[in-house]
């Protein structure tokens, strides 16, 4: 059992504590005022140096800290403590650290948002001494840490508050400044489609275009085309069933569903023939669409649509042999395990798919240029996948229409069009090629084609481009249904 401390005794980390703190702390400050009188032998002792003074002096130093020159009653001299060693630097103390932080300039003051931010990261401020005059034995090492810690946490606030201070709009250098759709998270105007909830935005006046968007997207994804085309037009933009803001139905996701929801979505919100603009997968519900209900639909617009044409070596398949009844052993061993493999496949795939890291990866991979890869977009695209429904409608989709995708043909329907088709092809696309395009206007005569050096989504990637593009064909279009007026010369 060791024995009660002696003051001024040495153990191994340096003077221990005084036996009597409270006798030595008096005795240091009387010895202090003794000093003070000394040094200011006209003044009394109540205009001594200021109480401040005074306390520091008093007040035990700290182990790291460095001895002032002349100050009475300094601590006996100890080994020199564990250095801090930069990398190509001549090792430092612990107390010249101390003194070298405390040189340096103090940092810019933060916003609000900033500050907010960082309460948040750090906690209240006061924890493990922050607030206390007294660091704690260790307080060179801890005060680095904890001051290293606070640049740190600030410039990760400060870059949290830039990012959702700066606007979509701004930040994307390839829409040049155009007006972007305000994102609302509950959407924008919904319609009852046989009891289902469909979602889709409807903007301006005059003549109804209708844009329908891609596998996985949403209307959102017109969101640099939706105000400019709306300048001249009626624009809408609708989400198809399964996708987007509309209802996650648990149906039977074949090609004719989407046709159907279009088709109707003219006749009762439309209300008039109109120009249907679709991408990837809304580009193949597009023209199916205008196949069905001509009627219903003036003219065409593809970008980067979906779809094949029919390999010519190989015989369509009746939709009789496609559903074949099969063996008993097909229906009831083989077709269950089947479904249970893709199950559990397209389960993982879905869950990875949903992934915002996945999805800015796969955004950036058919986007050649990547400026317009921001939150807005993939938050439209992540959101609706949490949705309860959202992963059994990726496995009826991706087991059900993609693997009866070959029943409906480009040919096919090509060749039961009877409307105007423009094609606004990115050539940089690494999914749907040029050669698809030039296949279509090989294929359709009343085809017109422009090129786009973008991706997948032309439309969204280069959206000023895009719009000037389609707004020319739609003017050419209008001129071209107007009869023309009668000549004033005489035969």
């Amino acid at each position: 059992m060791r024995g009660p401390a002696v003051a001024g005794e040495r153990g191994p980390f340096g003077p221990r504590r005084p036996a009597n703190h409270e006798e030595e702390t008096d005795r240091i400050f009387a010895d202090s005022t003794a000093q003070a009188k000394k040094t200011w032998p006209n003044r009394t002792v109540g205009e001594s140096p200021p109480w401040q003074t005074l306390l520091a002096r008093a007040r035990p130093r700290l182990p790291d800290r460095a001895p002032r020159h002349g100050a009475p009653h300094d601590p006996p001299e100890r080994k020199p403590t564990k250095t801090f060693a930069s990398r190509g630097s001549v090792p430092r103390s612990r107390a010249t650290v101390s003194r070298s932080l405390a040189r340096r300039p103090a940092p810019p003051p933060m916003s609000v948002a900033s500050v907010a931010a960082l309460r948040t990261a750090g906690g209240s401020g006061r924890r493990r001494g922050a607030g206390s005059p007294h660091v704690g034995l260790n307080g060179g090492r801890f005060l680095m840490m904890q001051r290293r810690e606070l640049v740190t946490k600030a410039g990760i606030a400060l870059a949290v508050s830039c990012s959702m201070a700066t606007s979509p709009a701004s930040a994307a250098g390839s829409a040049q400044g155009l007006e972007i759709l305000p994102f609302k998270p509950d959407g924008y105007n919904f319609w009852t489609w046989r009891g289902r909830r469909i979602h889709y935005v409807e903007q301006g006046a005059g003549q109804p275009i209708v844009l329908i968007h891609g596998f996985g997207a949403s209307a959102f994804h017109w969101r640099y085309n939706i105000p400019e085309l709306a300048k001249k037009y009626k624009v809408y933009a609708i989400d198809l069933l399964g996708f987007g803001w509309s209802e996650k139905a648990l149906v039977d996701y074949e090609a004719t569903i989407w046709m159907e929801q279009v088709s109707d979505f003219l006749r009762e919100i439309v209300k008039e023939p109109a120009v249907l603009v679709g991408n990837s997968l809304g580009g193949f519900t597009t023209l199916f669409t205008a196949t069905e209900v001509p009627e219903l639909v003036r003219g065409v617009v593809l970008l980067n649509s979906a779809g094949q044409f029919a390999d010519p070596n190989k015989p369509a398949a009746a939709p009789a042999e496609e559903e074949g009844e099969g063996s008993p052993l097909s229906r009831f061993v083989v077709k269950p395990l089947k479904e249970a493999f893709q199950r559990v496949v397209l389960g993982f795939l879905f869950w990875q798919s949903k992934q915002p890291a996945r999805v800015e990866k796969v955004l950036k991979s058919v986007y050649i240029d990547s400026s317009n890869v921001d939150e807005y977009l993939v938050g439209s695209i992540t959101a609706p996948t949490a949705d309860p429904n959202a992963g059994e409608v990726y496995y009826r989709l991706m087991s059900r229409f993609m693997s009866n995708q070959s029943r409906y043909t480009l040919d096919r329907l090509l060749g039961k069009l009877a409307c105007p088709l423009l094609l606004l092809w990115g050539d940089l696309d690494p999914w749907v090629g040029p050669a698809k395009a030039a296949r279509i206007q090989e294929f359709y005569a009343d085809t017109a084609v422009v090129h786009l050096q973008a991706g997948h989504c032309p439309h969204d990637e280069a959206p000023e481009q895009a719009n000037r593009a389609l707004l020319e064909w739609l003017a050419a279009l209008d001129a071209r249904a107007t009869p023309a007026e009668p000549s004033l010369q005489t035969v």
